[in-house]
């Protein structure tokens, strides 16, 4: 099979060498791209190496692709032709699999030297040469070949401003230049470097209240006769600036207008009617918002000096409250005159447009699950983004679902309804505290509230009660904090039948469905992420903290297992640590290595053998270990029986290790490709329901599970859609000494691939 493709791919090049050609303008060759030779002076301590790879950013044009050595791609833009429309299969097939030949009329070797001297003078190279030269290569080809001559690099020698010493903003601009600049004595001379800080120079001034000012209006002098490779720097505000540019503003009036619209001639933006509230001037005169909320989402007041970051910080406020559906603001600079001197004032106008207060969605979804249920769920979905005139977010959610399989000896259904009410509040709702919110990112405090009745016909009953108080706070775009003082749930099982608890005689973990259970928590996250910032090397790490029963099992002195209760039910005891750390390295040819280590533990304890139900760590399945199915793997080196996969809906434990690796692969801008190895496994602390095979040992390692495989993805924009084929290369749940079943591998049995490849199809990345 790997002969014929190879020679296929051969004898298509060589179609495409014959067939080309032909198809070339008359006295035209085929440019093939441009070498780049380097000679270095003696005292140059930049290695040639490095060199060479900077000059050939200069090359131009850009040659075609190749493929053993023809333009396979030039083959199939001509082969396929010219289409007749823009928009069509032709025009489609011709833009993805060719492109247009790029012709040696287009290679002028003469002007890119001087592209390329003029690069090297730009990073300091003064006195550099480049010359190039085309050369013919085969029967219809051509190539440019350059050689640079590159003299030592110069160095920043003093920097200095020259111009109106006793101007202002020439002290603020040398001031913070001198300690925070770019340009440092020493430093290598680059061009770059001093337009990277004309900008940065631009930004800062733009947040001590010049708000007129721009970039252009800087210019730096570069002085290299001084001797001693050195370039002396004069920094200078140009005599061109406006006078505007030249002063600080200081804000004078700040006026919201919280129900303007765009299209509506009843609405003005006029001052009749304005109300005063903390130095803000707001128009609401149909009273939809609390005054208070635009004091809280406006970070600076009359009299401060105009900021470009609080100005940023208080439109993102805006935009992320999710009550307005547009927000912009507008700038009025004003002159005043004085005794000695003219007030540079500014006043601010905030243009709100309110979103949809409510609305309301239904929905109907289906699914498949690995114990052969298919089941439907219908959910009904009512929204205020206004609730309490302070933009808190209502959300309410009912929902009902049927889930049957005909797969077992006795037909099963299971039923499920419920319903969930959400609030969003957008500020601290902290009793006896009070959090600084004057932060880029708004303020978010959470409560839900909720309950769902889940019936397995002919076994039992379960009522769920959920309440969950949280509130977030990002102190900048990499990290971000989430405390939740108060989560809280409590199961309750009724209705156990008699066919049930006969199979619990077979299978004890079956116990776990039905622990009617109350779990009083309290949790904190942390989590950074690097990844939103483009680099090589991209980092994700979020690890958190959970503790349950603690404050009750003092009061009540619990002890021991289940002895002790609240709201008529055991309470959980039990401390969780979780640790999930991405690593990310970008190769070459827009290739990723991308890795994930799950760590987590948790200790039960005195009124808690195990986890709870909903609480304990899982393995396998299309985002963990891709060679099994979920609920067919661990604990430990326990195997999971037909039975337990029926009735059990959580096999785990109460300790996890996951590791995984992938190599992404890009072919196309919405097609993908990734080879995968993953490994890891549960554990538990008892022995109460899966024996001394689930229980964590010292031997642990030698208890992990291992798979590969390759996987597909497809970007369509919205989503990601994912297809894993996972192989397992280490089954735990084996006698020891015959975990490893790469000798096993049988792509040729039927029966072989039925248990072992594993299809895994998903939504969005594993991790």
């Amino acid at each position: 099979m790997r002969k014929i493709f190879s020679i296929s791919v051969i004898c298509i090049c060589v179609a495409s060498s014959c067939s080309v050609q032909k198809y070339l303008p008359e006295g035209e060759r085929l440019y093939k791209g441009a070498t780049v030779k380097v000679k270095t002076n003696k005292e140059t301590k930049t290695s040639a190496r490095s060199l060479k790879k900077t000059i050939a950013l200069a090359a131009s044009p850009k040659p075609n692709k190749f493929l053993l050595g023809q333009p396979y791609k030039v083959w199939f833009y001509y082969k396929i032709g010219t289409p007749k429309r823009e928009k069509g299969l032709k025009a489609f097939l011709r833009n993805r699999l060719g492109e247009p030949p790029v012709l040696s009329s287009r290679v002028n070797s003469k002007a890119t030297a001087e592209n390329m001297a003029s690069l090297l003078d730009n990073l300091g190279y003064f006195h550099s040469t480049v010359h190039g030269d085309t050369v013919h290569t085969g029967s219809y080809f051509v190539k440019a070949n350059y050689t640079a001559q590159v003299e030592p690099q110069y160095k920043i020698g003093t920097i200095k401003w020259v111009g109106d010493s006793l101007s202002p903003l020439q002290k603020v601009l040398e001031k913070n230049s001198t300690k925070q600049g770019l340009l440092k004595t020493g430093n290598p001379y680059r061009l770059s470097d001093i337009t990277a800080e004309r900008d940065r120079l631009d930004l800062f001034l733009k947040t001590k209240g010049y708000y007129f000012f721009n970039p252009d209006y800087l210019m730096a002098y570069a002085d290299s006769t001084v001797g001693a490779r050195k370039v002396n720097l004069y920094m200078n505000i140009k005599k061109i600036t406006p006078e505007d540019a030249k002063h600080a503003y200081t804000i004078k009036t700040i006026t919201v207008f919280p129900n303007y619209s765009l299209t509506s001639p009843d609405l003005d933006t006029s001052k009749n009617g304005v109300q005063f509230y903390d130095g803000l001037r707001i128009k609401d005169t149909i009273k939809n918002f609390k005054k208070t909320l635009f004091a809280q989402t406006i970070t600076y007041r009359p009299g401060s000096i105009y900021s470009s970051k609080q100005q940023n910080t208080t439109l993102n406020r805006f935009i992320n409250l999710g009550a307005f559906k547009f927000v912009k603001n507008r700038f009025e600079a004003e002159k005043v005159a004085q005794a000695n001197d003219t007030a540079h004032l500014m006043n601010v106008y905030y243009y709100l447009t309110p979103a949809k207060q409510k609305s309301i969605q239904a929905q109907i979804d289906g699914f498949t699950k690995e114990n052969n249920f298919l089941g439907t769920q219908f959910s009904v979905n009512w929204r205020n983004r206004n609730a309490f005139h302070g933009a808190e977010q209502l959300a309410v959610k009912t929902f009902a679902g049927i889930e049957t399989t005909s797969g077992d000896s006795v037909k099963n259904n299971n039923y499920r309804l419920g319903a969930e009410v959400t609030l969003k509040i957008p500020r601290y709702a902290i009793p006896f505290f009070k959090l600084k919110e004057n932060n880029f990112y708004p303020p978010n405090t959470s409560l839900l509230l909720g309950y769902e009745l889940f019936k397995k016909d002919i076994f039992y009953i379960k009522n769920l009660f959920r309440f969950q108080y949280e509130f977030t706070w990002k102190p900048n775009i990499k990290t971000q904090f989430t405390v939740a003082p108060a989560s809280i749930s409590y199961l309750q099982a009724t209705n156990v039948t008699d066919s049930f608890r006969k199979q619990i005689t077979k299978s004890p973990s079956l116990l776990l469905s039905v622990y009617s259970e109350a779990i009083l928590g309290t949790n904190a996250t942390y989590t950074y992420n690097s990844a939103l910032r483009r680099s090589k090397n991209q980092v994700f790490f979020s690890t958190g903290i959970e503790l349950s029963g603690n404050v009750a099992g003092l009061i009540t002195g619990a002890k021991q297992y289940r002895s002790k209760n609240v709201f008529g039910v055991p309470f959980a005891q039990y401390a969780k640590v979780d640790i999930d750390y991405h690593f990310t390295h970008k190769l070459p040819n827009k290739f990723d290595f991308a890795n994930r280590i799950q760590i987590g533990i948790g200790l039960p304890y005195n009124n808690s053998r195990l986890l709870p139900f909903t609480k304990l760590y899982t393995i396998g399945g299309s985002s963990s270990i891709r060679g099994f199915r979920t609920r067919t793997l661990g604990p430990g080196t326990y195997k999971p029986t037909p039975g337990d996969q029926r009735f059990f809906q959580i096999i785990g434990g109460d300790y996890k290790l996951l590791g995984n690796s992938e190599l992404r692969i890009p072919f196309t801008p919405q097609l993908s490709g990734a080879l995968f190895i993953d490994a890891g496994n549960v554990w538990t602390k008892d022995t109460l329901l899966f024996g001394i095979p689930g229980k964590l040992t010292p031997q642990f390692l030698k208890e992990l599970a291992v798979a590969s495989g390759f996987g597909i993805r497809f970007d369509a924009t919205v989503l990601l859609i994912r297809a894993d084929l996972g192989i397992p290369l280490r089954k735990p749940y084996l006698p020891d000494g015959q975990r490893w079943v790469l000798n096993k591998i049988d792509f040729g049995s039927k029966m072989w691939r039925k248990e072992n490849l594993i299809l895994n199809i998903a939504i969005g990345l594993p991790f």
